[in-house]
């Protein structure tokens, strides 16, 4: 049960970040030594990438003393793209859930960028874990996206692992590679859903004329496949509060898929949920909404618990959070308003 966004992101697939075919006259040599002479990287971290199964020779799985052969295709993957920008530490505050030797559990406010990218090189989580964690080897200026394993869009908060070490990354970067987290999150959308429990699916892809945002192609020759389950858990007339969780995540999965059945999100600017969609549009209820937006500045989107197997002691981890302040004030207008509504209005 899981989605990212962003970025995040999240998306649960994996990139390739190297891919180097062996000479017709290459000799038996392991796999980790053959990579170390190629590449500039470690050792430790290509061992530590073919333990969590992110090297690939012929698109299958091997560990380091797998013996490299003549015309074999050799790839290392990640659960994040190759590297945009330079990294630099900033000195941010951060909601620290839990932490340990492996990793650390962060409550990621809206507004924050997970990660450095085109127009926004500075602010970022990364940019803040690299100053909190700057002690650790693998959280040095410059780093390449150092513990990331999955993201949130930048106006929806929520809980998110990063890991502290490389064991760690590549464990983890492998159970949401194979969808064997829990993610649930919360929403509230436009309209009153016909059915209170539901599954969603359809491809979702990069829209056709505008790149930053997503899509559904009801074929399947486009996009990937997406799959958002949902249950609704109140009923506020015009709108509908709901929790949903994800068989796959991809970019901006749920928002485009409330989209799709035409129940966008409150408040989402970017799939049309930033105007008044339900309701009579008198100037009271015009306020009302303008009120209920300027609180909720965002979409009404919160990723509230997450569940994964910790990468060193085998145990499942689970946490959840609680509603944010702005996403609950807008809710308990709501509650008021369909309380005290005009049947008329």
């Amino acid at each position: 049960m899981q989605e990212d966004q962003d970025q995040n992101n999240t998306n649960q697939e994996l990139y390739e970040h190297y891919r180097l075919v062996a000479d017709k006259g290459q000799k038996p040599l392991r796999i980790d030594k053959y990579l170390v002479n190629k590449l500039d990287v470690s050792r430790n971290k290509i061992q530590n990438a073919a333990d969590a199964g992110n090297i690939l020779v012929n698109d299958k799985p091997v560990k380091s003393n797998y013996k490299i052969k003549p015309g074999d295709v050799v790839s290392i993957v990640m659960a994040y793209p190759p590297r945009e920008v330079e990294l630099m530490p900033e000195n941010i505050p951060l909601d620290i859930v839990y932490e340990d030797e492996d990793l650390v559990v962060v409550n990621k406010e809206a507004g924050m960028v997970v990660h450095p990218g085109i127009g926004h090189y500075s602010g970022t989580l990364i940019n803040a874990l690299l100053y909190y964690l700057k002690d650790l080897p693998g959280f040095k200026e410059g780093e390449e996206r150092p513990g990331l394993v999955h993201r949130i869009d930048k106006n929806t908060s929520g809980l998110l692992v990063v890991a502290k070490n490389g064991i760690a990354l590549n464990k983890l970067a492998r159970q949401f590679y194979e969808k064997t987290t829990h993610r649930e999150y919360v929403a509230l959308v436009w309209g009153s859903l016909r059915k209170k429990e539901g599954t969603i699916t359809g491809h979702i892809g990069r829209n056709l004329k505008n790149r930053k945002v997503m899509q559904v192609f009801p074929a399947e020759d486009r996009g990937k496949d997406a799959v958002t389950h949902y249950k609704v858990m109140e009923d506020l007339y015009y709108v509908s509060f709901l929790k949903c969780w994800l068989e796959t995540g991809r970019t901006h999965q749920i928002r485009i898929h409330f989209k799709y059945i035409h129940h966008p999100l409150f408040n989402d600017a970017e799939y049309g949920g930033d105007k008044i969609l339900k309701g009579t549009p008198t100037s009271k209820y015009k306020q009302f909404i303008n009120n209920c937006f300027e609180i909720l500045p965002r979409q009404a989107l919160h990723a509230k618990t997450l569940g994964f197997t910790h990468p060193s002691t085998g145990k499942y981890m689970h946490f959840d959070s609680g509603v944010p302040d702005d996403m609950q004030q807008v809710i308990d207008k709501w509650r008021n308003y369909t309380a005290n509504r005009n049947p008329e209005a």
